[in-house]
């Protein structure tokens, strides 16, 4: 869903300017996305937090089953200490299995968090009258090099420094998410077994 998100709203920024009624269309249409985004973000949050209520019943069983074969052992009854340790291993596995699970939802939330930042931010841009994601320093010809934009953001400079943060920003959106798809095709291998 979040790639949908991310897309329309990519397509709204990177469009011509427009202006009047267009303008107001664009910014309603950014608004809708930024909401769809928000709801997103919520559902993410409800699976971190279905996903460590299932992790917390999968602790608490391990236990159980734990504290049983131990009992089970204390008086010799070796078919049920047999029993609780399958019990125990499957336990443990689906224990392990939702741990990894939390650990990549955490990361995928906190990766869309950023980007709905970055993306509220280019919405308030927008609605202030700025064309957020179009270099505003196309007129200066690319003159200056890179390593001045950096030392000096101020002035005709300005427009490289905001296309440098947004190369910035796609580089890091485009590691995070390499990252998540990294963990989640582990994940989805282990739970394929």
């Amino acid at each position: 869903m979040f790639e949908d998100v991310r897309r329309a709203f990519r397509d709204l920024l990177h469009g011509t300017p427009p202006s009047g009624d267009a303008r107001r269309s664009i910014i309603a249409q950014m608004r809708e996305t930024l909401v769809q985004a928000r709801m997103g973000l919520d559902d993410l949050r409800k699976g971190i937090e279905e996903t460590r209520a299932r992790l917390t019943r999968e602790r608490s069983e391990l236990e159980t089953v734990r504290r049983r074969k131990q009992l089970a052992e204390g008086i010799k009854d070796a078919q049920t200490v047999a029993i609780a340790e399958r019990y125990e291993k499957q336990h443990a596995e689906r224990a392990a299995l939702l741990e990894r699970k939390l650990e990549t939802q955490e990361a995928e939330l906190a990766m869309v968090e950023r980007e709905v930042g970055e993306m509220n931010a280019e919405f308030k841009l927008a609605a202030a009258g700025a064309n957020p994601g179009v270099s505003a320093g196309s007129s200066s010809g690319g003159a200056a090099p890179a390593s001045s934009g950096v030392d000096d953001v101020t002035g005709d400079n300005a427009g490289l420094r905001d296309e440098i943060d947004g190369l910035e920003r796609a580089r890091r959106r485009a590691d995070a998410e390499s990252t998540a798809d990294e963990k989640l095709a582990a994940l989805k291998r282990r739970m394929g077994k």
